[in-house]
């Protein structure tokens, strides 16, 4: 029984750095500052190949007419040249002109969908922590851990994969082809290039949209990695939280000294009290009203145990009037907060006691 029971004894210790915790948010924080985010550069590409495909389909016409223009124009410049530099500015901003109008729309399409295909991943997000050197990337040995990593193997496998998939719509695409490219010959140059253009279309759509579903499951993944890669031990979570929040021991003494401060401030009120209420040994409360300045009598000090009976002492040295009201003490001890106004439930109790305590005071002046 003693050796089963040696060969189930562990030490838990062993799993205290076990990171099997979720990241906390300064821990994602801090991992967005230096740009690791989860994301897959798949999907920008994926998406720039549908919106290039989709633009060309939908301004091909208007493309294609523009680029006849420049061709007709460069055809014709021989003829009418007359060497004059007004002429040759004439040609320049025609070639400008006609060249924006075929790259602009197509151009300008692709860079915002790369922006959005990224800001849809991580949102915005600028960092220049991958900019700063690292000698690390120029260590042949870190290289070579890199070049042999997990990380990178899998990243070789989704390439192959998608090179295979690519491949195979191709050659799919090429067989559909074979059986209109033997009566090619006998059509014009126009429904040969519209027959040939979609052909083109349809095989880089099917492309687009295949390289596109691969890149959604490619962001899952990259997302699971991501969060097996910040995920934290136990421990980790303990030190940032003293980190971020500070020591416990030391914010147990920061709180003890401030409730010594606290107190010290509140026995300072003591000796200018009208009254204080007692239950003779547990309850200490210190009263004081001004008619002048206070719209009711207002509770300076408070205390029980040890506090109550500092309370007593100070009111002794310092001849302030103590009255016994065991009732009105442990109440006035749970509803009201120091150098707060009582309440009016307890108006008719106060103001019999400060009654008391005032024909006292007259009889003592007599």
């Amino acid at each position: 029984m003693q050796d089963v029971e040696k060969k189930l004894t562990f030490n838990l210790q062993l799993f205290a750095g076990e990171k099997s915790e979720p990241a906390t948010q300064k821990k994602r924080d801090d991992a967005r500052k230096k740009g690791q985010v989860a994301k897959s550069g798949d999907i920008g590409t994926a998406m720039i190949i549908l919106a290039g495909v989709t633009t060309l389909r939908t301004t091909g016409t208007m493309m294609f007419e523009r680029m006849g223009n420049l061709v007709r124009t460069f055809l014709s410049a021989p003829h009418q040249w007359d060497g004059s530099p007004e002429m040759a500015l004439q040609y320049f901003s025609v070639v400008v002109t006609e060249g924006l109008y075929i790259l602009i729309p197509i151009f300008g399409l692709l860079m915002l969908i790369a922006f959005i295909s990224q800001g849809a991943q991580v949102g915005v997000m600028l960092t220049w922590s991958n900019l700063a050197p690292k000698f690390s990337r120029v260590n042949p040995l870190e290289g070579f851990k890199r070049i042999f990593s997990k990380r990178s193997l899998v990243e070789f496998l989704k390439s192959v994969l998608k090179i295979l998939i690519i491949g195979y719509l191709g050659y799919r695409q090429i067989r559909i082809s074979v059986a209109w490219l033997p009566s090619v010959s006998y059509l014009d140059i126009m429904d040969t290039f519209t027959l040939v253009s979609d052909s083109v279309f349809s095989l880089a759509l099917t492309i687009g949209m295949t390289l596109f579903l691969l890149a959604i499951l490619d962001y899952v993944f990259q997302r699971y990695e991501f969060e097996q890669s910040i995920k934290m031990s136990k421990q980790e979570i303990k030190d940032e939280y003293k980190q971020s929040e500070g020591d416990p021991q030391i914010r147990s003494k920061v709180r003890q000294r401030q409730r010594e401060m606290a107190s010290g401030r509140m026995m300072d009120s003591v000796p200018s009290a009208d009254v204080i209420i007692t239950n003779p040994t547990h309850y200490a409360i210190a009263l004081k009203y001004n008619p002048e300045e206070m719209m009711a009598p207002e509770l300076v000090a408070k205390g029980v145990g040890t506090i109550a009976l500092k309370i007593r002492e100070l009111a002794e040295q310092h001849n302030v009037p103590t009255v016994e009201n065991p009732p009105l003490a442990r109440a006035l001890y749970k509803a009201v907060e120091v150098n707060a106004p009582i309440p009016a439930d307890l108006y008719p109790a106060v103001a019999e006691v400060l009654a008391f305590v005032y024909r006292l005071k007259r009889k003592k002046d007599r």
